[in-house]
């Protein structure tokens, strides 16, 4: 008897990178991560975001006051890097995000920022399922408009930390392939507004 066996395809490994460097400079420098968010450092919450979305391992990028934030905040399952170049921006946070997770063997990066708690796991999963191979570009978009989550195949992180410079991130190399993108609704399950300033902090719990 001939017993045929199919090959069972490898599940795509998506990270999360979760950037939470910020100096909060707009909020009288207090550093973004330590918000208090139900109860707990905004950045817990936002790591708890992508693992329920699905996405493993996570990594964390911090900058401002990041001992503290190491001190108070549970971030153990975590890769953390610490960005000592972070008062150049945001590009600077993503290239030591990109370059963490160079090698790790991830198919892809989804990149979430700290400060957007109206994003929740239901858009990171959706995301995540944009991937397709290792050169898959796709991110959350808002009644149309491109937001974050957004999802780096692996072999596209040479080229993204290569323009991330800046606050910009990685604005200028998506604007630049922006047909090239899967955008992914998320306007039904996710709000994509930034806590920047002292107004913004209402939307804190």
């Amino acid at each position: 008897m001939t017993r045929t066996t199919q090959a069972t395809e490898r599940t795509p490994a998506v990270a999360g990178l979760l950037l939470a460097a910020g100096g909060g400079r707009r909020l009288g420098g207090r550093p973004k991560a330590l918000l208090e968010h139900r109860g707990r450092p905004l950045v817990e919450h936002a790591v708890r975001v992508l693992r329920d979305g699905g996405c493993d391992p996570v990594h964390v990028v911090l900058g401002a006051a990041a001992d503290e934030v190491l001190a108070r905040a549970d971030l153990s399952g975590c890769v953390v890097t610490v960005n000592p170049e972070w008062t150049g921006g945001m590009g600077s946070s993503l290239r030591a995000g990109l370059g963490a997770l160079t090698g790790s063997g991830a198919d892809a990066a989804l990149v979430l920022l700290v400060d957007q708690p109206g994003i929740g796991a239901r858009a990171v999963d959706r995301v995540r399922s944009a991937y397709r191979s290792r050169r898959s570009l796709a991110a959350a978009a808002y009644d149309g408009e491109r937001g974050h989550p957004v999802l780096f195949g692996a072999d596209l992180w040479a080229e993204v930390a290569a323009g991330a410079v800046g606050d910009r991130g990685a604005r200028a190399y998506l604007r630049e392939r922006r047909d090239a993108i899967t955008l992914v609704e998320c306007s039904d399950v996710a709000q994509a507004y930034d806590i920047d300033t002292a107004e913004d902090l209402g939307h804190l719990e």
